[in-house]
């Protein structure tokens, strides 16, 4: 079978961190670099980059051109990976913000893959199952597989490389099956609107 060509397929990575060269940026530079190598296009979306207002502090967010740019920039991806630090049993702050300045005109129909770390023995679980739950209010399609990653502070070596080779290949996992179904959707959805331009009007139920 040939192999089909990704290179137009987006994938977009929100980071849910302001840390700079933090836990959590790294980890969704690993899950990109996954994406990257099943043949997509990547955009990190590093939230630090962004002056975006409070939801709900101004009547129409739209206004702030940095808002308009990340509206953009999500619209034009296929596929998106959230990964946030895990605080108090919940997602950050930060990434809950955004989320909410956005809406189903990001999401809607969108793969999501999730990723989330934490400073504890039991990782960001807490956080993930939230996320999931955003997802499908946002008419989202969230991957089945998500990484929790426990104990962040001591994931990495001292070049910033993971220590754990099998965790590196579940992030890069979330990279290429979030490319993979993103391109599956993609070629479903413009075979099936094919199909409808193209069947027969339906007679109604006359006959």
């Amino acid at each position: 079978m040939p192999q089909r060509d990704l290179s137009h397929i987006v994938v977009a990575g929100l980071c849910g961190s302001l840390s700079a060269g933090g836990s959590t940026q790294r980890v969704l530079e690993v899950a990109l670099s996954g994406a990257q190598e099943a043949g997509a296009q990547t955009a990190f979306l590093d939230l630090r980059d962004y002056q975006l207002p409070f939801a709900g502090q101004v009547k129409d967010p739209k206004t702030f051109p940095d808002v308009v740019r990340l509206s953009d920039e999500l619209r034009a991806a296929h596929a998106i990976i959230w990964a946030t630090p895990e605080y108090h049993g919940s997602y950050s702050g930060v990434l809950k913000n955004a989320l909410d300045l956005m809406g189903f005109d990001e999401f809607e129909g969108k793969m999501i893959g999730l990723i989330g770390i934490a400073g504890g023995a039991l990782g960001a679980i807490h956080s993930l199952d939230h996320l999931r739950s955003v997802g499908r209010q946002l008419h989202a399609w969230v991957l089945p597989q998500q990484v929790s990653i426990a104990r962040a502070w001591d994931a990495f070596n001292a070049d910033g490389t993971l220590k754990d080779k099998e965790l590196e290949t579940r992030l890069k996992s979330i990279g290429h099956e979030i490319t993979r179904f993103a391109l599956l959707h993609s070629t479903t959805a413009q075979d099936f609107l094919e199909r409808w331009e193209k069947a027969a009007e339906n007679p109604g139920g006359d006959q």
